[in-house]
């Protein structure tokens, strides 16, 4: 299928959006302008590497505040990997983030680390109403970049596009209303230049994680508030699934659990590269590795 592609940068990320090369150029101004709104909203209400944002307005009063109603899936997903991670998968992240030095300035300058506060005794999220008992800096980068691809397919489900792929950083999510699979490269988490193997995907998202791309010395950007250090044993992960928000929240928390503890509760097919190049991939897992 012939395509057209639309490119540009958002969330610090590269976008790229494929859909059918006939689509009329009238319906990709609108799309073009509708998807920006739901990635400038999302931005606005999550980021806090901006002022304005609502997370940041968090980070400075408690209080009870309005999340927009799409925040339903993402908080719910949270606080289910929140409980089943024993607290590594938390929301609640984002000053550990910030004192190791990935602020909002990426000064990468590291201060003195504290353990985030328990969910129980912080937050109370009641949809669309969330209530902070203290000030706390949010963030739900394990997980929103896959929900933000998500919402960018749900505008062009809604305007009956038959055909697209949404590509942010890597993080993808494809849909066909025929039999056509697509084929995805997975990347050497230690040489972008390189792959490491084939996917196969079918109107489903694929979504990897790795400590290369955001490292500063101890540090890459998943940090285990558990014990305040970045996970080294593991180099990279990626999660098949039906959804964005499913396979990069998923794909967090293979950092912090095995893959057995998530398939408890969660449909998915994995890879997880360890340190050693040893690797872990499950029994359903659509492709090849290129590893011995």
């Amino acid at each position: 299928m012939q395509v057209t592609s639309y490119t540009f940068e958002a969330i610090g990320t590269h976008w790229q959006i494929d859909i059918p090369i006939e689509t009329a150029p009238q319906t990709r101004t609108f799309l073009t302008n509708e998807i920006m709104s739901v990635i400038n909203q999302f931005d606005k209400t999550y980021s806090r590497f901006r002022a304005d944002s609502l997370v940041m307005s968090m980070a400075q009063q408690a209080g009870t505040y309005q999340l927009p109603q799409n925040a339903l899936p993402l908080l719910t997903l949270y606080e289910t990997l929140y409980q089943l991670t024993e607290g590594a998968f938390t929301p609640l992240i984002g000053q550990v983030l910030a004192d190791a030095g990935y602020d909002e300035i990426y000064s990468l300058k590291p201060k003195k680390l504290t353990r985030p506060p328990a969910w129980k005794d912080i937050l109370t999220y009641t949809h669309p109403v969330i209530t902070l008992q203290k000030p706390a800096l949010l963030d739900i980068g394990g997980a929103g970049k896959g929900y933000l691809i998500d919402l960018v397919g749900d505008v062009l489900k809604k305007n009956a596009i038959p055909f697209f792929c949404v590509d942010a950083g890597g993080d993808i999510l494809y849909y066909t209303n025929n039999h056509e699979k697509l084929r995805v490269g997975l990347e050497h988490p230690a040489n972008a230049s390189q792959v490491i193997g084939i996917v196969e995907i079918f109107n489903q998202s694929i979504c990897a994680s790795a400590g290369n791309r955001r490292r500063w010395g101890k540090f890459h950007h998943i940090i285990d508030p558990r014990t305040l250090l970045s996970p080294q044993n593991i180099l990279g992960t990626w999660v098949i699934a039906e959804t964005g928000l499913l396979a990069d929240a998923l794909a967090t928390c293979l950092f912090f659990v095995s893959p057995k503890t998530l398939l408890k509760k969660f449909a998915f097919s994995y890879v997880v590269v360890y340190q050693d190049y040893t690797y872990d991939v499950s029994k359903d897992f659509p492709g090849e590795l290129f590893m011995k």
